[in-house]
């Protein structure tokens, strides 16, 4: 698997009933593959992945994997609240097809060092997919260090990426110093995608490309080739609705944005519930804004 471009954490859509509904999740699936991302990573943060039980994470993958076919590859993510949980995931992952695997902290223990280690190396050894360390401590708590991310990679044949999310545009350069291209880095950050490119980043791990993947793809585009008044002028408009990716209520935020561009619904799984009242009103104040400023692009 080749970890760059734009590649949508994609939001699992339930029914009303709050079952998964597979029919658009294929849909969106397509979609976004004809939009120009690059890959779909299922089951992470944003697709609620902790509201989903075993055999409904082994449905979304094959149902992903159906619906894009070999166009694109289609990774997992890989979080449980036990390592053994995890293991058994990544192992059901490779055997429904998956490309890649995206490799998170243990959920709810805010583990050290050795045991952190512990956990991931457990999840990369259990297969032979290329994987993805996931680095988010501000919403796990747990941070992998440039240097521990570079032992990681001298460990580990098949770690081939790091999705970072630290916010601190500064830890991409911290681990190219250390180990050069030998990971593939991508941003996990919405609002710093442009910053990101400009230090190394090659891949974007992205959350409003559920609803906006023709300007996320434009905009990765523009970065990467150095058209800086493009690139500007893009980001100036979608900053926003990128920035509803970096709040606690990201899922039900996006999910909305989704909702208001007609690709979607807002339905969110509890302990979860969908933003309401003047949250609500704030929220698709921005959106409508930004839809009526909508630009046309010229790519």
């Amino acid at each position: 698997m080749d970890w760059k471009g734009v590649m949508p954490a994609i939001t699992t859509p339930f029914r009303e009933d709050l079952s998964v509904d597979h029919e658009f999740l294929a849909r969106h699936a397509k979609w976004l593959v004809d939009q120009g991302c690059t890959a779909i990573i299922a089951l992470g943060s944003l697709g609620e992945g902790a509201t989903l039980g075993s055999a409904e994470k082994v449905e979304v993958l094959k149902t992903c994997i159906a619906a894009v076919g070999t166009r694109i590859p289609v990774a997992a993510a890989i979080s449980a609240l036990s390592t053994a949980q995890a293991v058994s995931l990544a192992k059901q992952s490779a055997d429904a097809g998956c490309k890649g695997l995206m490799v998170l902290p243990p959920y709810v223990y805010r583990s050290d060092w050795r045991e952190m280690k512990a956990h991931v190396a457990a999840v990369i050894q259990a297969t032979p997919l290329s994987c993805m360390i996931y680095n988010n401590p501000v919403a796990y708590g747990t941070d992998f260090l440039p240097e521990q991310i570079a032992e990681l990679a001298a460990e580990h044949e098949n770690l081939h990426a790091v999705k970072e999310s630290s916010t601190d545009v500064r830890r991409i350069t911290a681990i190219r110093a250390l180990i050069d291209d030998r990971l593939q880095i991508s941003v996990g950050v919405d609002d710093v995608i442009v910053e990101g490119i400009e230090a190394g980043a090659i891949g974007w791990v992205a959350g409003l490309v559920n609803a906006f993947p023709k300007e996320s793809v434009a905009l990765f585009d523009y970065a990467r080739k150095g058209q800086t008044n493009k690139a500007f002028e893009l980001y100036a408009w979608f900053l926003p609705l990128l920035r509803m990716d970096t709040v606690p209520k990201f899922v039900q935020l996006i999910k909305l944005v989704q909702q208001e561009v007609g690709m979607g619904s807002a339905r969110v799984r509890p302990p979860r519930l969908e933003v309401a009242g003047g949250e609500l009103a704030e929220a698709q104040r921005v959106i409508r804004e930004a839809l009526a400023q909508r630009p046309k692009l010229t790519v």
